[in-house]
């Protein structure tokens, strides 16, 4: 680096200037640093210009080292040994995709919920550590809570707690659980604002790798249709996906009870007052329709048209009347082609004994062939079993294609009545005229249809949040016994599910869930000779997006260990 001058008519001034080549290949140069004018230095390193300029040249030389010594340390020179063994006991491997969560983590101030449970506790163990890992450890790598703690010794920053620690934080998050989530809710506006004037709710069962009933783990109906015990769990989600609140009951427990203490939680410590309770049919009773029509409640569920009255029965079924969603012109379902795809719709008013209510039919031709594919192969296997003789006694399954099979007796003179059985053809037509059908109810009544349709089609988003609770969460079976410790179990694995939710959004729902999991699983590194670390993993476009997404990157060839604290510094939210 050198000093150059510019005069002008009233001043001279003094920079301090660095040449290079550019993409180009010519020789140019950049001003690196502006000293000031001669008028400006002279009193502080004159008396003289010379004295002045011997001060620039000085300057222009410890910048120059300045520059030499940060591009020494970017060029970092390793020498491995061929004959040289590794070190006992020595880690080289560390996990690195937790930082992205871990970005999530203090977006949503968790650790200040954590401060409140120690000042509350007094206790001398590091409860935002805990916390944290066993979240991150429940995304990245599911598992005990022993095996949990295991994984976190591999992560970038070593847990700073010891294992029975974690079992003590676990009673504590466990007796908390409702003040946790209700902090959560509110320190969750720091990342947006919410979509919570529409609530979806819907109850799943986990079971325990245990045969007895013990507390509120009870016998009951599995999800996976285990004889183990169960217990179940009820969530209500936001419109956008993510989750707000939960509740656990026995697992013998009619599900339509654990509604309105969860709600009334909601409705409470939550501050929701207004907004659309959103379910399907078993979750949709009267009484829950009549309880979600009070105060600025309203609701939208799903109406099985089977168990429908005669009359309403036979006017859902009734071809005739039906408008296209788009445009509300009219349409004669029966002349569609298979292969339409449009979505057609009629409504009118339901009253029961205590409500007035708004019944809308919808019928999808895409959803009646998928129905009948369906079916079809059910009737093929039906036909197999009485090809072979091999049909079962007992079809509790409603979807069983043993069903399609009938029973009579035929009896010849003077012997005992003998069972045949037949395919039932009526049995079939009977559930064809359901095809493509689908039903919804709500108290809205002055409401656009096609909203209303959009609001009942998006409680997909909470039956995928089970399905990523239970198999990417691996959150059944249980093996913890304790009422407690079970509870902060489903707390992690439901905070688990908000933060990954948060991070999702933050990408815009551009990758699925396997994706982005088998993405962060897979960001790595191998720590070099004390020096730092290499990372692991295939720079890709959704490496990229979470690097922008999160605020730092760690894709570099190679991290010193001081820059990546300042990348740990940065996923807490300190600079």
């Amino acid at each position: 680096m050198r000093v150059v001058t510019s005069k002008s008519k009233n001043a001279e001034s003094f920079y301090i200037s660095k040449g290079y080549v550019n993409d180009k290949g010519v020789s140019t140069s950049v001003i690196v640093r502006k000293l000031g004018t001669l008028k400006e230095l002279l009193p502080e390193h004159g008396p003289t210009r010379d004295d002045v300029m011997a001060w620039a040249r000085e300057q222009a030389r410890i910048e120059t080292l300045k520059y030499k010594q940060e591009k020494e340390e970017k060029q970092i020179k390793l020498t491995f040994h061929a004959d040289r063994l590794l070190d006992y006991h020595k880690q080289t491997f560390f996990r690195g995709g937790y930082l992205f969560l871990q970005s999530i983590y203090y977006q949503m101030q968790m650790n200040k919920i954590c401060r409140k449970l120690k000042q509350r506790y007094k206790f001398k163990y590091d409860i935002n550590a805990i916390l944290s890992d066993l979240i991150y450890a429940r995304i990245l790598d599911p598992c005990s809570k022993r095996s949990s703690y295991k994984a976190a010794s591999e992560f970038l920053e070593k847990p700073s707690y010891e294992l029975h620690d974690v079992y003590r934080a676990l009673d504590v998050l466990g007796a908390e659980c409702d003040l946790i989530q209700a902090e959560v809710y509110k320190n969750s506006h720091f990342m947006g604002k919410r979509n919570d004037k529409i609530l979806y709710y819907d109850c799943s069962n986990y079971y325990f790798e245990i045969e007895q009933e013990d507390g509120s783990k009870k016998y009951g109906k599995s999800k996976e249709h285990r004889p183990n015990p169960i217990i179940q769990m009820g969530l209500f989600m936001d419109g956008d996906g993510i989750p707000l609140a939960f509740s656990l009951f026995p697992g013998n427990a009619n599900e339509q009870t654990s509604l309105k203490p969860l709600e009334k939680k909601v409705l409470g410590d939550f501050g929701c007052q207004k907004f659309i309770y959103c379910s399907d049919a078993g979750l949709g009773s009267e009484s829950i329709r009549e309880y979600n029509h009070m105060g600025e409640r309203a609701y939208i569920v799903t109406q099985s048209i089977k168990k429908l009255k005669k009359e309403e029965k036979e006017w859902a079924l009734d071809p005739q009347g039906f408008k296209r969603v788009s445009d509300d012109k009219p349409v004669d379902i029966t002349k569609l082609p298979e292969d339409d795809k449009g979505l057609y719709y009629k409504d009118e008013p339901y009253t029961t004994k205590k409500l007035h209510q708004r019944l809308i039919i919808t019928y999808s031709p895409k959803y009646a062939l998928y129905q009948k594919s369906i079916r079809n192969k059910q009737v093929e296997r039906a036909q197999k079993m009485l090809d072979s003789g091999k049909t079962k006694k007992n079809r509790k399954n409603p979807n069983d294609p043993a069903r399609f099979i009938g029973k009579m007796a035929v009896t010849k003179d003077g012997e005992a009545a003998d069972i045949k059985q037949y395919l039932d053809e009526d049995k079939i037509a009977e559930e064809a005229q359901y095809d493509g059908l689908y039903a919804v109810c709500t108290d809205l009544l002055d409401d656009e249809v096609d909203d209303i349709l959009k609001v009942s089609e998006g409680r997909w988003k909470i039956e995928e949040c089970f399905r990523i609770m239970k198999t990417d969460f691996t959150a059944r079976p249980v093996y913890l016994r304790d009422e407690n410790r079970i509870k902060a179990h489903f707390l992690i694995c439901f905070l688990g599910l908000t933060v990954y939710r948060y991070l999702e959004k933050k990408l815009d729902l551009k990758y699925t869930c396997e994706e982005l999991l088998d993405t962060l699983k897979a960001m790595n590194f191998a720590g070099i000779q004390e020096q730092g670390f290499i990372p692991l993993y295939r720079r890709e476009s959704i490496t990229d997006a979470l690097h922008e997404a999160c605020g730092f990157r760690t894709d570099y060839q190679f991290i010193t260990k001081s820059k990546m604290r300042t990348i740990q510094k940065k996923s807490k939210g300190k600079e």
